[in-house]
């Protein structure tokens, strides 16, 4: 059921400055999506799109967001220098149990109030009267920018993949087919920004089905690349020894630090695990099918991570080599080096290249749900305009146009600091695993009285998860050597962080 009531007629927030008593959702005994579109009348908001997701459809765009095996091989410099095969592959391990905490401690909130206004909307539910304003406005400008950003990070990481791809179908390294040149790397962006943008907009009701063939095609490519370059491996595979033990920091700092730099590549990665929650009013149990499909995707990433990483490190070259590579984008040269053929490689990268663009797809879509959702609660300026939803569409157009001439005019950036533009991806992390620290925070602090009517409450574990990733945020925020990967440390990176 869905209504085209302008949103923009709705009190906002800041009007709800009252103790909203949670709905009893056992007490909603219509068809799924009556009770889906009641619940979130109860919640202040009248139902304003198609709810046509299932929890596997929800739970594939969640694995096309985090877009694995993609966002691994864009960001492998990171464990490179950070500690080499042991920060790759066990830092992958940690960090997907530990995203598992987030995304219990956010599926339990999310059971109670689920709303396309995600985890602002829930931190402004959880606060107490007095702070509800501020909470949610802290949190939702995290959430807003983390999101916008983190599209910037996708699109550039896309850009300079897709270079680093065709230069090795060249000949001469010293000769790349592209030369990279920064209005080259902006038109290219600019480009992979419009195609993302356009698929979001214009293909709205096929994206579940596209997220659906985007994960059984992500495995088959995952597979084919394991046995590929296993077996060929022309340049001969490491024992299991070093690829399980071996550490080697090349960042400059102590070994530890080193190891946590590396940990940014699979923070990075999953930093979409709370993204979903943006699509609660799309789907017709949000109360239970997208806390599900939060943690059912970090599991499915942590086995699908392992099945590319592993045969990786096992034919990986020398790591000095890698970390000197152009645009630090290793992965095309280590295909390249496995298999022994320019054409060969290309073959088990185009996959890769085709999820990054489902990747961009999908987080364009969650993004200008995202400006919707707040703006409708008159947090954004111009409200009135990025709330109308096109009744042709059924997509928040204005919103999604604003998102895109954001992601472009960002882009501009690259022409006078090559530095300040890669910090969107150490931005897009920081500012998104905040927004999701901030409710949790609230509810771990009162006791988690909201949480337990919900129906995705785990009691003292869920206690503990929140712990857990109250304390990763704590981590994250020292991360700030994120963009200052090398010592000694330069007055200009200092400034470009």
């Amino acid at each position: 059921m869905t209504t085209t009531t302008p949103s923009a007629t709705k009190p906002s927030l800041t009007d709800r400055n009252r103790d909203v008593k949670p709905p009893a959702i056992d007490d909603l005994h219509l068809s799924d999506d009556y009770a889906a579109d009641d619940l979130l009348g109860n919640l202040g908001y009248t139902a304003e799109f198609s709810r046509n997701r299932s929890t596997l459809q929800v739970a594939f765009m969640a694995f096309v967001l985090a877009s694995l095996p993609y966002g691994m091989s864009t960001t492998l410099y990171y464990p490179l220098i950070g500690g080499g095969p042991v920060n790759i592959i066990w830092g992958w391990v940690g960090v997907s149990f530990i995203i598992a905490c987030v995304a219990l401690s956010l599926g339990e909130i999310t059971s109670v109030f689920p709303t396309a206004g995600g985890v602002y909307y829930q931190s402004f539910m959880l606060s107490p009267p007095r702070w509800r304003r501020i909470a949610s406005w802290i949190c939702g400008w995290f959430y807003l920018v983390g999101n916008v950003t983190i599209i910037v990070a996708v699109n550039f990481a896309t850009t300079t993949f897709l270079i680093s791809c065709i230069n090795i179908l060249g000949d001469d390294e010293d000769s790349p087919l592209i030369a990279g040149d920064a209005y080259q790397v902006f038109l290219i962006y600019v480009a992979i920004t419009f195609t993302c943008a356009s698929i979001s907009t214009f293909g709205n009701r096929w994206l579940p089905i596209l997220d659906t063939v985007a994960i059984f095609g992500t495995f088959i490519s995952l597979f084919a690349i394991m046995i590929t370059i296993l077996v060929l491996a022309k340049n001969g595979r490491r024992d299991a020894k070093w690829v399980f033990t071996h550490f080697e920091a090349s960042s400059g700092w102590p070994d530890g630090w080193s190891f946590c730099i590396g940990l940014l590549h699979a923070a990075y990665t999953t930093s979409a695990t709370g993204m979903i929650t943006s699509m609660c009013e799309e789907v017709k149990k949000p109360e239970t099918q997208v806390p599900r499909a939060m943690l059912a995707t970090v599991f499915i990433n942590l086995v699908a991570g392992l099945m590319i990483l592993v045969p990786v490190c096992f034919v990986l070259p020398d790591i000095q080599d890698l970390i000197a590579l152009p645009y630090a984008q290793p992965m095309p040269y280590i295909f390249k080096n496995a298999t022994g053929s320019a054409g060969g490689s290309m073959a088990l990268l185009a996959p890769l290249l085709l999820l990054a663009i489902l990747c961009g797809t999908g987080c364009c879509t969650v993004a200008s749900r995202v400006i919707w959702a707040f703006a409708r609660d008159g947090a954004v300026p111009g409200a009135r305009y990025w709330t109308k939803i096109s009744p042709t569409l059924q997509i928040p157009l204005n919103a999604m146009i604003l998102s895109t001439v954001i992601q472009v005019l960002l882009g501009l950036i690259y022409f006078g600091s090559t530095a300040a533009f890669n910090a969107f991806s150490g931005v897009g992390v920081i500012c998104l695993t905040a927004s999701y620290a901030v409710p949790i925070t609230i509810s771990f602090f009162r006791g988690r009285k909201q949480v337990r009517q919900g129906r995705f409450y785990f009691g003292f574990f869920g206690a503990i998860c929140n712990v857990v990733a109250i304390g990763e945020y704590l981590f994250l925020g020292c991360e700030f050597v994120r963009n200052l990967a090398y010592l000694p440390v330069s007055n200009y990176q200092l400034g470009h962080f």
